[in-house]
Formats: structure tokens, sequence, C-alpha cells
């Protein structure tokens, strides 16, 4: 899905140190509606910190992020969720001995009343939901059942996705090396996952190292080296060599 003119999200000369070490020095971007976009760098660039501080992990020293149109200042995770901004890191935070329907509602179960008053559990409501929320991805796990740590990557990073499009104000996916110690197969899955929710018209950005995987979901790339955004390019008009290029700055020692 084409991205629309006006940025969903637009960050402008956002810095962070952490005592004497500069991790961003200077980091200038937006991201579009229904837009995919990647950050790529060598270790250090400073890419992990730019996303922290977009998910509230981290506030920056300087600069402005604007979200929707309004001025963004997140002062948790939980301010930049209720505002859209959802955050999958790589150990996707699943209780692995609990079922898919019980980590997607987790914190957020759904009850029903027993004798009218009593609470409880509706398990049956929470499977259901799964179930629409995982279609959506086009995803159908082989048992809802089983706990998680039976489940391959991929089916892992599937029903971390659902737990996140339960919330209806999800706008934007942030995913850290979502590919990280997968197979070819389940690799192949989380792309097609990645496609699925930009299908969907949510914003993706995504961290990632493989460079076929980055030119085979993404709309434009940002490259960071140094703690600097140092471009911004279509991956439709540039190839793999010319962003390696940047990420090493091999252009500026010509």
């Amino acid at each position: 899905m084409a991205q629309s003119a006006a940025p969903l999200l637009e960050a402008r000369a956002l810095r962070k140190s952490f005592g004497a070490v500069k991790a961003v020095r200077e980091a200038t971007f937006d991201i579009g509606a229904a837009e995919v976009v990647a950050f790529v760098g060598d270790n250090g660039a400073g890419k992990s910190t730019v996303i922290k501080m977009l998910s509230g992990a981290h506030r920056p020293d300087d600069g402005e992020i604007s979200f929707a149109g309004q001025s963004f200042h997140p002062r948790d995770p939980e301010d930049a969720r209720r505002l859209g901004i959802e955050t999958l890191y790589q150990d996707l935070a699943l209780a692995n001995d609990i079922d898919a329907p019980g980590n997607i509602f987790l914190g957020h179960e759904l009850t029903t009343r027993k004798a009218g008053f009593i609470p409880w559990l509706d398990k049956a409501r929470m499977r259901e939901r799964a179930r629409e929320l995982l279609a959506r991805i086009r995803i159908e796990l082989p048992s809802l059942d089983q706990p998680v740590r039976l489940m391959s990557g991929g089916q892992r990073q599937a029903a971390a996705i659902a737990r996140i499009l339960r919330s209806e104000a999800t706008r934007l996916i942030i995913m850290d090396e979502p590919t990280a110690a997968l197979g070819v197969q389940e690799t192949r899955k989380v792309l097609d996952l990645i496609g699925s929710l930009n299908e969907e018209g949510l914003s993706v950005i995504v961290v990632m190292h493989n460079l076929e995987q980055v030119f085979a979901v993404a709309h434009r790339v940002v490259v960071m080296r140094g703690g600097t955004v140092v471009g911004t390019v279509q991956t439709d008009e540039v190839t793999p060599k010319d962003v390696v290029n940047l990420i090493v700055g091999a252009e500026e020692s010509r």
C-alpha cells in the first residue's frame, strides 16, 4: 500500500547521550501512513536508541517528534501505546507456558459473570477473538491450546503481533530485528507478516541487518552511521550496494 502525502510520524534533530557517550547525534526522518521503513546501520549506529525514543523507553535530550500531526513527548511506553505506537522487541515478551489466546489477552483478559456476579475468564471468547486477530494477518496456528514455547519462531511472532493488534488504536508498529535467529522458511513467514500489516493500513518501522530482507519489505531505508542519519532512500530507486556505501561511508571517502 502506498503511503499518503502527510507523514504519520516526524522526527527532527533527535539527540540522546548516556553520560559521555553520544548514542544519537542527529536523527531527522519521517514515516508515512501505511509505509514500511527499515532502519539500517552497523552495530552502535544508534538505531536501537532511536526506536526506544519513539517507543517511550528513552526520552530525547533534544529534538522534536510529532505523531499524527501532534507534538509527541511520551513519558513511557504506555504513553506511546495509548497514541497508537507499539514496539515488538526480539524477545517478544511472551509468557512461554501460556497458550496463544492467553498471551494475546495477558493483562487484558476477557471475563464473564458466573451466577450473575462472580467474574470468570471467558476463554471461549478469547479463543474466538484470537482467531480473528490471527486471521487479519493471514495466520492459522496448528493449535490454540499449546503453550507458545512449543511454537516455531514465526508462530511466536504472529502471536506477539496479534497481541498488538488487540488495540484498535495501533497505527505504527516498531519491530527490532524480527528475523534474527530464524531459518529461511520462518524468515519468509515473518516478512509476509510485515506485508500483511502494511496491507492492513499500518505503518511499520523495522530494524534489520539483512539487506535482502530489507529490500523485500521496505518502501524506504533510513541509514544511520555514528549516531547520525546519513541518508534516506527509496528501495525502488537504489540497490543494496548503494545502501552499503551509505552505511560504511564509501561515497564520502572518494
